[in-house]
């Protein structure tokens, strides 16, 4: 039996990891980098989106509709290139993604209205559902399990440092040049890692995958797993991406802010974030651990959560930003602890596979809120919006607490 499982774990490409030392930090780095390029590309619309809305005439509620496309194919896209990953490798897998999302994103400068730029965030959505199942599995891949849940920290927050330095530089080169400009200027990043990639993802740092007896796997959606993990990062985690969209809009049409005092401020929300990810991957891989239902953890998520409701509250531009960047900090701990749990509920043949899960699930969540504020955003009714969003995460570890109420259906599971 001992020798059978060990075949099997070979035959997935997922053996113990054989590299040591600072060498083996080196896949979750280099997956770092391209999350932040993934940011960098996504977050290139919301923070010239005053510009562009002025520009192109696009109204707030069509840029909301454009948004939500991408992240419903995203949401689609997340599991599909986490099978795809454990099937193909990742060398191969992200060469392929990260082609498609850099021509997606120097696509935006040739278009001008809601269905070119429709048009052009599907397909960067498509390629950039790669993103988060290439770093999931490049920390499970290279990483002493005691390490895992801060591998995956690394390599998630290149996310946070991505939308950290869009504002900084989209914003002038948009002024400077034009706002079109800003996306060949994406474009060219993303040819410049595909490059780095190519050089540096070989064996051992990144093994191939064996594909003998290896079968292409698809979510199980009648399994307790998947829905503990839907839950609890979809929901738990939604104000990361409802804060990144809708936090340039509202400080440009609430509080009054310019153009350029956005692209001042905005990198301050995506700094907490990052910070998130290591302070969560610390308390998971402490405290966490091997417990496979931590409710104390999930309450007092929920609790925390709530406090970013107030950001209407106030008419302090400071305030708004402190409550936003609370809001992803608390968005953090949801996604970070999911994906803990939810890699140990998993054989690691299919971990590409429980990132795309939850990122899947966590996009769809998002994209049904954004359909949903889309006539609220352009009434400007955003206390609606902001104390709505808080109660998210409280729905999400209910339904997580009770799916996971007994362990009749994890016996069931460990079973198959």
């Amino acid at each position: 039996m001992a020798d059978s499982a060990a075949a099997s774990n070979e035959i997935a490409g997922n053996a113990s990891p054989t590299v040591t030392g600072w060498r083996m930090w080196v896949p979750v780095s280099v997956m770092m980098s391209c999350s932040c390029l993934s940011y960098i590309d996504r977050q290139a619309l919301a923070v010239i989106s005053p510009m562009i809305l002025h520009d192109t005439g696009l109204s707030a509620a069509g840029y909301a509709e454009a948004v939500a496309i991408f992240s419903i194919v995203y949401c689609l896209a997340n599991p599909l290139w986490g099978s795809l990953l454990d099937y193909v490798g990742l060398r191969k897998g992200m060469l392929i993604a990260v082609g498609i999302w850099t021509v997606a994103s120097a696509s935006h400068a040739w278009v001008a209205g809601f269905l070119g730029f429709a048009a052009a965030r599907a397909m960067l959505a498509f390629g950039e559902g790669a993103t988060f199942p290439g770093g999931l599995r490049a920390a499970i891949d290279s990483l002493p399990t005691m390490k895992q849940s801060r591998g995956l920290g690394i390599s998630y927050s290149g996310a946070a440092v991505g939308a950290i330095v869009a504002p900084l530089i989209i914003t002038p080169i948009a002024l400077r040049y034009g706002w079109r400009s800003a996306f060949w200027f994406t474009g060219a990043l993303g040819f410049m890692w595909l490059g780095v990639w190519w050089l540096i993802a070989r064996p051992p740092l990144v093994r191939p995958v064996v594909r003998r007896n290896l079968k292409f796997r698809w979510p199980n959606v009648v399994e307790r797993r998947f829905w503990l993990l839907v839950f609890g990062m979809g929901l738990g985690g939604v104000a990361i991406g409802l804060t990144l969209y809708l936090c340039p809009l509202y400080l440009n049409q609430a509080l009054g802010m310019t153009q350029a005092e956005l692209g001042e401020i905005l990198w301050i929300p995506a700094l907490v974030y990052q910070c998130g990810y290591y302070f969560w991957g610390w308390i998971a891989d402490r405290y966490v651990r091997d417990n496979p239902r931590p409710v104390w953890i999930y309450v007092l998520m929920t609790a925390l959560a709530w406090i970013s409701s107030a950001i209407t509250a106030t008419h302090s531009r400071a305030i708004a930003i402190a409550l936003f960047s609370w809001g992803m900090f608390v968005g953090v701990g949801f996604v970070v602890t999911s994906l803990h749990l939810s890699v140990r509920a998993y054989p690691k043949s299919e971990t590409g596979m429980v990132s795309g899960i939850g990122s899947g699930a966590w996009s769809a969540v998002v994209a049904i809120l954004l359909i949903a504020y889309a006539e609220w955003i352009n009434r400007g009714r955003w206390t609606y919006i902001f104390v709505s969003l808080s109660l998210v995460p409280a729905l999400g570890t209910a339904l997580w607490w009770w799916i996971g109420r007994n362990g009749a259906t994890a016996a069931r599971e460990s079973a198959m």
